[in-house]
């Protein structure tokens, strides 16, 4: 049977291939009537993009991702940047090309993204640690049919157009569950987040507080403190936590800056009696789960958040691949035993 093709479309609805290209891929410069019937009409004829022919077509034009994501907290973005670039180097044959600004910091976006929107990228990966301040510029770009994938932390207000990252509020609902399991009833709890503004953190702590009284009769979280991913201020701040709740028996970690908090513990000489659930991954981490001070970790998947956003944005803008709202990955269990089966502690990635 002979492949349907956007000739024909054009032809059946009376109208230019420019706008039948329109229609497929949600461009602008064609009315939502016009659009419905074109989308119509392909439906009626089995359309399906042709992948090749679609490749040497935007392979002259030589697609450009912007990426905008911050450098500090390496553990953690160093491992997203490989999977976005390892995912951008596979579709560089496909005239697909990454332009990477990164933020100083998480929340510091802004002018970064503004300068990928000056330089005409076709779409953009960002993790928006301000959604407020990330939400009109998300929303300008999207008007201007740029595609806009938050990764890790959302700006759901916005109108981008996809969100790839763990559930956050799942997320904290899970450690509470883990932690009512390692704690006896009526037990005290508390957080480490990093910012209150960022979508990720503020889910997750209110994930976990929702959760754990239901989870831990009689349970309850004494304090949340908010260390903005700094190293020295969660280290002190959670001295200070130590030092007034004499009675605390559980600490969650749900960004993943935990070595402080870890470091707070062993100085206090705490590490048996406070059971310690933190988030995601890395080599420096292993130590503090052989000797008992982490007892557990919710993983996020860094590299394959990065790998999925970029796949996503560019099956859309090679074949019209339509972007799902939202990709939640599924969190795994960080234990011990399983903890060097992880891609950042397996021996094959050391080096």
């Amino acid at each position: 049977m002979k492949r349907a093709g956007i000739h024909q479309i054009a032809k059946l609805a009376k109208v230019s291939i420019g706008t039948v290209d329109r229609a497929l891929h949600g461009r602008p410069g064609i009315s939502e009537s016009t659009r419905k019937k074109v989308l119509r009409i392909a439906r009626e004829v089995s359309y399906s993009p042709n992948p090749a022919a679609r490749a040497l077509s935007v392979g002259r034009a030589s697609i450009r991702i912007g990426v905008c994501i911050p450098e500090e907290i390496h553990f953690f973005y160093d491992q997203m940047r490989a999977g976005i670039f390892d995912e951008a180097q596979r579709e560089s044959g496909m005239g697909i090309d990454l332009v990477y600004r990164p933020a100083t910091e998480l929340g510091e976006e802004k002018r970064e993204i503004t300068k990928l929107l000056q330089s005409g990228v076709s779409a953009i990966i960002v993790t928006p640690g301000n959604p407020q301040v990330m939400t009109p510029l998300i929303d300008r770009a999207e008007k201007d049919n740029v595609r806009v994938v938050c990764v890790t932390t959302d700006a759901p207000d916005s109108r981008r157009s996809s969100a790839v990252c763990v559930d956050p509020e799942f997320s904290g609902r899970l450690a509470a569950e883990l932690m009512a399991k390692l704690l006896p009833e009526g037990s005290e709890a508390a957080i480490v987040t990093g910012m209150m503004t960022a979508e990720e953190h503020q889910q997750k702590t209110e994930g976990f507080r929702s959760a754990f009284p239901k989870d831990c009769p009689g349970g309850q979280t004494i304090a949340v403190l908010e260390a903005h991913e700094s190293e020295k201020e969660s280290y002190e701040k959670t001295c200070e936590l130590l030092a007034e709740h004499k009675n605390l028996r559980g600490i969650y970690v749900n960004t993943v800056n935990s070595l402080p908090v870890c470091q707070a513990l062993r100085r206090h000489k705490l590490t048996d009696r406070i059971k310690l659930i933190t988030t995601d991954l890395f080599r420096q981490m292993v130590p503090y789960f052989e000797c008992g001070t982490i007892a557990a970790s919710i993983y996020q998947d860094p590299y394959l958040q990065g790998q999925t956003a970029f796949r996503m944005l560019a099956d859309h803008l090679l074949k019209g691949a339509v972007i799902p709202k939202v990709h939640y990955l599924n969190p795994a269990i960080v234990l011990r035993t399983n903890l060097l089966l992880f891609r950042e502690t397996s021996v094959k990635n050391q080096g």
